[in-house]
């Protein structure tokens, strides 16, 4: 609480010094741990994204070799092979690598033809690809068949280890790694350590049987080519290891020999810290799904020590100049935030008694100086709203006593129809009786004691007034119809809506057509909304007047408006009239609909809202389409 009491000033001086020197002493104390922590995980990972390349590029090499064991395992003279029915030569001695299936002496031409493309396709992969150091074809009954391989005694191949671990996954794709102590070898004499060997059995599609092991030799330099060149810091290296932790490369003078199996944590990727031959290194590794190997970034675990000190004094020196810079302007930044608002203050404190004269403020741009340019202009529209309020106020008592003198006209004459209706009566003359009680019924029902919604049998009371008084005058020219169903006719609508409809249909359509002429008025709901339709079979309309009338209607409020008081309406005025006193009560979305046709008629629907209570004040404002109940 007493820093509250506190004026603004010292409040602002003191929220300056604490931001000044709380980051200061809080940065001093944890810019060694954050920092050098931040470069370690942005150098965790970079490197883990060095690495991730090194594997995509290992797993893009060895799915080329997977295809490539597909597109063999296609060949039909290689199938035939694999299932025993070409005859083959082993012999060691020739580098050919052909196998016995019969005596050389029963082999025939055909085979020797189908020898003869096998190697060829052979001949094709290793040309095509150069990193292959060689391709053998090994069938279950020991015999082989490579361009660059033979066996270097006579045991079958069936009883290596690259064999048995193939067919121990059929069809399946086997990455072996470095060779050990295997029975074959290549006419280049590669040794175990500079190649890499992947292999895949290929089955019989009925059986499942499996009918030989297609295995191809990886020269390792290829593997070599993908990590040789990323370095990591200064002497940082990238290197490959299998599941068990044997190294598939490794680069010259590395800092560490061979990385047990043990070390590495659960998980297909991570880090570890291990110290090897006195010195703490970091390894972050990632395995591959696809080959089983994992491809290891390893450097010394303090090499980056240099630049978190080089970081760390530049943040405490930057930290040291803002303790200093914000003991001095610490006192100006209070002083020129402070006193404009103060000034504020005093302007406001004075209009809250009344005196609503604009403050004197500075050309100064910034957000307290808008306020206060915008403060003024607040005082002037206050005064501005006061004077309309003003001007409004006095504008409706005058209009309340204008409505109320126009009142008491229809309601004397009304009086004295009615006076003049039982007079008629009195002395016979029922033909003038029931003239003047229609007109009585029709300004009574007119005036509704003020309210703007009546019943609808109301209105409909009204309407077969007005007919009655114009049947009188038109006699069998003019015939009327109304259709309204009972449980409709206790809705509530807006009073003399019908009315200036009707008029339009007797003065423009059935007294501008030869002989009698009808009007129909019918009431029906659809969709939730009142539908109130005037159609009369008159003159109707021309495609042009049609036109010009669904764009008056169209208009917005104050078009129509216009037009009304402008006389540009001409015959249109009570149209008008009922769509914007339609459209001010409910919405755009009701109004009136017109159709017509020159010579046949003209029908105008007025479109509602189900009003099955009388309204309040104020109760029209609401969502669109929200039926009233």
């Amino acid at each position: 609480m007493r820093l509250r009491n506190m004026q603004l000033r010292y409040q602002l001086m003191l929220l300056f010094l604490l931001f000044a020197i709380v980051p200061s002493v809080g940065l001093g104390l944890l810019v060694n741990w954050t920092v050098e922590r931040i470069v370690e995980r942005q150098v965790e990972g970079h490197t883990m994204q060095l690495i991730g390349k090194v594997n995509e590029a290992l797993d893009s090499k060895m799915e080329n070799l997977q295809n490539m064991t597909y597109l063999i395992a296609f060949d039909p003279d290689i199938i035939a092979f694999m299932q025993g029915k070409t005859t083959s030569d082993n012999d060691p001695g020739t580098g050919t690598g052909t196998g016995t299936i019969a005596s050389k002496k029963e082999r025939n031409v055909s085979d020797q033809d189908q020898l003869y493309g096998i190697k060829q396709t052979l001949q094709g992969f290793t040309t095509l690809y150069p990193e292959i150091a060689g391709i053998v074809l090994a069938n279950g009954r020991g015999d082989y068949i490579s361009n660059e391989m033979y066996p270097r005694g006579r045991q079958s191949l069936t009883r290596e280890d690259w064999y048995r671990r193939a067919a121990a996954n059929p069809g399946i794709f086997t990455v072996l790694g470095q060779p050990l102590d295997r029975n074959i070898t290549t006419h280049v004499q590669y040794k175990d350590n500079e190649i890499v060997s992947v292999a895949r059995s290929i089955t019989d599609e009925a059986s499942g049987r499996v009918l030989g092991v297609i295995m191809i030799d990886l020269k390792l330099r290829t593997v070599s080519q993908a990590a040789r060149n990323v370095t990591l810091g200064k002497s940082g290296y990238v290197m490959v290891t299998d599941a068990e932790g044997r190294s598939v490369y490794m680069p010259e003078h590395p800092l560490v020999e061979q990385i047990p199996a043990e070390w590495f944590p659960s998980g297909d990727s991570g880090t570890f810290n291990a110290e090897a031959d006195g010195r703490e290194l970091l390894f972050l590794y990632q395995s591959s799904a696809f080959t089983g190997w994992r491809t290891v970034g390893v450097f010394p675990a303090r090499e980056s020590t240099t630049e978190v000190r080089q970081i760390q004094f530049y943040v405490v020196s930057f930290v040291f100049v803002v303790c200093l810079f914000g003991l001095s302007a610490s006192l100006w930044f209070s002083r020129s935030i402070a006193q404009p608002i103060f000034r504020l203050m005093s302007y406001m404190r004075r209009a809250e008694t009344g005196n609503l004269m604009a403050g004197r403020w500075s050309d100064r741009a910034d957000e307290i100086g808008m306020l206060g340019r915008s403060f003024n202009r607040m005082l002037v529209q206050i005064r501005q709203l006061i004077s309309l309020n003003e001007l409004k106020e006095r504008q409706k008592r005058e209009a309340e006593m204008r409505s109320l003198q126009e009142h008491i006209k229809p309601h004397f004459l009304y009086n004295t129809l009615d006076t003049i209706h039982w007079m008629a009566r009195k002395e016979g003359a029922d033909d003038v009786s029931e003239m003047v009680g229609a007109l009585s019924r029709l300004f009574r029902i007119g005036l509704s004691k003020g309210n703007d919604f009546i019943p609808l049998h109301a209105e409909l009371e009204h309407i077969t007034s007005y007919l009655q008084i114009q049947q009188t005058r038109y006699r069998d020219r003019l015939q009327y119809e109304l259709i309204v169903p009972e449980d409709m006719r206790e809705l509530f609508v807006l009073k003399l809506l019908l009315q200036p409809l009707v008029e339009n249909a007797i003065y423009h359509g059935i007294k501008g057509r030869r002989g009698p002429g009808k009007i129909r008025v019918e009431a029906k709901t659809e969709n939730g909304k009142l539908l109130l339709l005037v159609q009369d079979d008159g003159a109707g309309m021309s495609g042009e007047r049609l036109a010009e009338m669904e764009q008056l209607l169209a208009a917005p409020l104050e078009s129509m408006e216009t037009a009304s008081s402008s006389g540009k309406a001409g015959k249109s005025y009570g149209m008008l009239n009922v769509q914007a006193r339609l459209r001010l009560s409910f919405g755009e979305e009701y109004g009136i609909m017109l159709g017509s046709r020159e010579g046949e008629g003209t029908s105008v629907t007025i479109i509602h809202p189900l009003l099955r209570q009388l309204p309040p004040a104020g109760s029209l404002d609401r969502e669109e389409g929200e039926e009233i109940e």
